[in-house]
C-alpha cells in the first residue's frame, strides 16, 4: 500500500490487452471507506482520514475497483477504461 501524499493520484493498469486508468482525488475524499470495503486489496483506510492505495492492482481486482468507484458517495475515484486493445511489446 502507498500512502496518499498527493491530493490527486493517477495509476494505470494494463492486463488482458486492456488498459484502465484510476484517478483518486483526495480533495473530494471524505473517508466514507466504501472503496476499502469493496476493494480491500486495493484501498485501505489508515485511521479515519488517510486513504492508502495500491497502484499495482491486478486483473483480479478490476471489477472490485470499478464497484468501489461507483459506490463512492463523493465520486472521489474515477475509472477510465481504454477499451482499445493494447498491442503487446514485441508483437
Amino acid at each position: 500500500m502507498v500512502a496518499m501524499c498527493d491530493r490527486v493520484v493517477t495509476a494505470w493498469f494494463e492486463g488482458q490487452g486492456l488498459r484502465m486508468r484510476i484517478v483518486v482525488d483526495l480533495n473530494r475524499c471524505q473517508g466514507y471507506a466504501q472503496c476499502a470495503f469493496l476493494a480491500p486489496d486495493v484501498f485501505e483506510m489508515h485511521g479515519e482520514e488517510t486513504l492508502l492505495y495500491d497502484p499495482a492492482f491486478t486483473e483480479a481486482h478490476r471489477e472490485q475497483v470499478r464497484r468501489a468507484a461507483a459506490a463512492c458517495p463523493v465520486q472521489a475515484i474515477l475509472v477510465e477504461a481504454d477499451e482499445a486493445r493494447v498491442t503487446p511489446v514485441g508483437a
